[in-house]
């Protein structure tokens, strides 16, 4: 008989589960979602999502998006998967399409590489089909999208998003999993309708970390897709437009044979496995990232001629920590998010005008100067967080370096003197960090708009 996952446990093995369990997935008409997942027979856990829908949902409704429902409850167990890591996968609603079997394998092994990389374990490698899932195929071209869902987190990235969609004249709508205050904001700036989610994870994970489970870093990005599909799929939007930047294909370090990258699931490979996953799904909208052709560095140019979001916006992890106990208010001030985005946004903004945004100006306390430096990697390896490559940071650095109004910042003074010296002297070119690359999945229809508002 299965444990309820609520109870509080004594101790948690993860070496005493061999395998990990789809059990059940259910849409009802209000638009509840529940997702049933298990360790051997032995611990049950439950998510559950409240999706936005008007009217009750009929039966044909909900069949329409089974699909795509398939592909969440596949995509989403990885919260739980990870808490044990058992060898063998058993899905007992039924054994994912090849496409989706090479999305699965890829995201239960490279996008838990961080996880593994931090506890100290092999790769996992889940096998989702018979025989392994065998190469990816290419996802089919994009089409001209009629209505966009846009999902938003709060930071800078979505916004630019957003507006691109926006600036086309394309038909828009906002969706967020949760609303947090700078999600909030920015909804309310945009003034665009939003599709509200809740996500109740099972609340026995914290028990379970305190328990000897193991913990780490999953890939979200692919969830938060799924999501947005889902609901895309129930009010009529032939396309999700999501925010990932060209930077988030760089990986942190390289280890056991393979790159571990912090944002994995943003990566475009991980769109391209997604892409081909949703044409495995008849009438599903499609997917793909706008942001795609520019570097963190280019998107911070283009929000920084967005003034209207910039008291909206926080781009800072420690707002969204699932423990309410650990939240911040606002920037935290103290993390590489913080660091990066400040950095990255410096060259195009007016000392004043960042200090108002964070309420201290980072540039300026020694006390920041190692966190920076590691932005560049010098002494250690990019952190595992949402920031921009290496090469990025040292881009802007030397666009700073060009500045007399930055010039009298302590710590910029220290990159400057201390960093630059280290790197070759095509390290961080500004001219190549900011060119718009083309190995992209945006539509020809969003093109021209994307480039005008991500360039010079």
């Amino acid at each position: 008989m299965a444990v309820d996952a609520t109870q509080s446990p004594a101790r948690f093995d993860p070496g005493s589960f061999s395998t990990f369990r789809f059990v059940e997935r259910h849409l009802d008409p209000h638009g509840q979602v529940t997702l049933r997942y298990a360790l051997d027979e032995q611990r049950e856990f439950v998510e559950r999502l409240e999706l936005p829908v008007g009217a009750p949902l009929g039966e044909e409704a909900r069949q329409r998006v089974s699909g795509l429902l398939s592909l969440l409850h596949w995509v989403a167990g990885v919260s739980y998967f990870k808490t044990a890591v058992p060898p063998v996968i058993r899905c007992e609603t039924g054994r994912p399409p090849p496409a989706a079997a090479r999305l699965l394998e890829a995201l239960y092994s490279e996008g838990l590489g961080e996880f593994a990389y931090s506890n100290g374990l092999p790769l996992p490698r889940p096998r989702f089909s018979q025989g392994g899932a065998g190469e990816p195929q290419p996802p089919p071209p994009s089409r001209t999208p009629r209505r966009v869902l846009v999902p938003v987190g709060g930071g800078k990235d979505s916004v630019v998003a957003l507006e691109i969609v926006r600036r086309a004249g394309v038909e828009a709508a906002l969706m967020s999993i949760g609303d947090a205050p700078p999600i909030a904001r920015t909804v309310a700036a945009a003034g665009l309708p939003h599709l509200l989610v809740r996500r109740h994870l099972d609340p026995a994970l914290t028990q379970l970390n305190r328990a000897g489970a193991l913990n780490g870093h999953v890939p979200v990005t692919a969830i938060v897709s799924c999501v947005a599909l889902l609901v895309a799929a129930l009010h009529d939007f032939d396309t999700v437009a999501m925010a990932n930047e060209r930077s988030a294909s760089a990986g942190n370090l390289a280890w056991e044979g393979i790159e571990v990258n912090h944002q994995y699931s943003k990566s475009l490979a991980a769109e391209r496995l997604l892409r081909a996953a949703l044409a495995e799904i008849p009438d599903s909208p499609q997917l793909f990232s706008l942001l795609r052709p520019a570097s963190e560095l280019a998107i911070a140019r283009a929000f920084a001629r967005l003034p209207l979001y910039h008291p909206a916006f926080t781009s800072c992890n420690a707002i969204f920590r699932i423990d309410p106990q650990l939240r911040a208010a606002s920037w935290c001030c103290d993390c590489p998010k913080c660091r990066f985005v400040f950095l990255a946004l410096a060259p195009f903004c007016a000392p004043a005008h960042l200090r108002e945004i964070f309420g201290r100006d980072l540039l300026d306390d020694e006390s920041q100067f190692e966190g920076f430096a590691l932005l560049t990697a010098t002494g250690g390896h990019k952190p595992f967080e949402c920031v921009g490559e290496e090469q990025e940071s040292l881009a802007a650095i030397r666009l700073l370096a060009a500045q007399p109004r930055w010039s009298s910042h302590r710590v910029l003074a220290r990159l400057i003197a201390e960093v630059l010296p280290a790197q070759p002297a095509a390290a961080g070119d500004p001219a190549a960090v900011l060119e718009l690359s083309e190995d992209h999945e945006v539509p020809e229809s969003l093109l021209a708009d994307a480039r005008a508002l991500l360039g010079a």
